[in-house]
């Protein structure tokens, strides 16, 4: 339920399953757990390739890196890794690499997008200014290709090399449609496939390269990752409009406030009317706002079944991630992740 107060600001009144919630929290915590020896060792590299003489790098990187992150995709990793059969230390430092490569497309996104809170903290642009956070995206950007090279295999220069690439060609995608309410689905799913799925794709598919597996397996955990990906930020879009502050780790409607444009919008515009669709031309094309407009796209939301919808597409592709892991024995890491399906998707409730 949305509502209005007297002095123009939004809030968002939403019911709490507090049962919910806790499931949630236990299935992350469980997770974790499976993987929390390697998950150390994975913090331990970080720390140690943070480490630079000048001073503010380490200051500022470790206080995004510290600043309350699921380590979702290392942890990726690390599981596809056990899934795999993999014995050795590789699929540590790779994770690590992973993670290094995730942290510096948040500095430079949050600079993009002028945040100025992530996680319920503030941003490092904001503390330390825009310049600072994308100099120090790139040294991680470089301590990930470092750790690639350490790693001494081709393969899997060329899955993390791609996929940096890929997110970078994502993000400049994402800047030709933001503020077009005539964007359509194909163009927005080009842009989370490419920003998001694909490091949730190689995360995972790093775990049969470790364990040199069959490329069948290769192929279903990189397909596992890319729909896991996807169904994550299809959530997150519809979050954005629907979840409370303290849930989403930032303001609620901050993509409104900078014109992105996501499904639960596509859909919306898509099913108005002309007066509708001039609302939205009017807030995120003309970027004219005021204090009452997120109320109301929440309303125009909700009326047209679009954050439903949006939540509903995220479940498919879930179901399709499900659907890949089935080539693999059934047992704790494989259980793993398909519960983390389950993480994802009931974020939304």
């Amino acid at each position: 339920m949305v509502k209005t107060t007297r002095g123009g600001t939004v809030s968002i009144a939403k019911p709490v399953n507090d049962d919910r919630a806790r499931n949630t929290r236990a299935t992350l915590d469980r997770l974790h757990a499976l993987v929390a020896a390697d998950l150390q060792a994975v913090n331990r590299v970080i720390l140690e390739r943070m480490h630079s003489p000048v001073a503010l790098i380490p200051q500022l990187a470790g206080h995004i890196i510290a600043s309350g992150g699921k380590r979702i995709r290392p942890m990726l990793t690390l599981i596809a890794a056990r899934l795999c059969g993999y014995r050795g230390r590789r699929h540590v430092d790779l994770a690590a690499c992973v993670e290094f490569i995730h942290t510096a497309t948040l500095l430079h996104d949050d600079v993009v997008d002028e945040s100025d809170l992530r996680r319920g903290s503030a941003t490092a642009n904001a503390l330390w200014g825009n310049k600072a956070s994308v100099l120090v995206g790139d040294f991680l950007f470089s301590r990930s290709f470092r750790l690639m090279v350490e790693d001494g295999s081709l393969k899997v220069l060329d899955i993390l090399a791609d996929a940096s690439s890929v997110i970078a060609e994502g993000e400049v995608l994402q800047l030709t449609t933001a503020n077009d309410v005539g964007t359509d689905e194909e163009a927005y799913m080009a842009v989370i496939s490419a920003k998001t799925a694909k490091l949730f794709a190689a995360a995972c598919r790093l775990g049969a390269v470790v364990a040199d597996r069959p490329a069948a397996e290769e192929s279903a955990l990189q397909s596992y990752g890319q729909n896991l990906g996807i169904a994550f930020q299809l959530v997150d879009d519809a979050l954005d409009y629907s979840a409370r502050e303290v849930e989403l780790g930032k303001r609620v409607g901050d993509d409104f406030r900078d014109g992105k444009i996501t499904l639960p919008v596509v859909l919306a515009y898509r099913r108005g009317n002309e007066d509708e669709r001039r609302f939205w031309r009017r807030t995120l094309e003309d970027r004219d706002q005021d204090n009452h407009d997120l109320a109301e796209a929440i309303r125009l939301l909700n009326a047209h079944g679009a954050l439903g919808n949006t939540v509903d597409r995220a479940r498919h592709y879930a179901a399709v991630a499900r659907d890949a892991l089935a080539i693999f024995e059934d047992g704790e890491p494989k259980n793993a992740l398909s519960e983390l399906l389950d993480f994802v998707v009931e974020r939304a409730h």
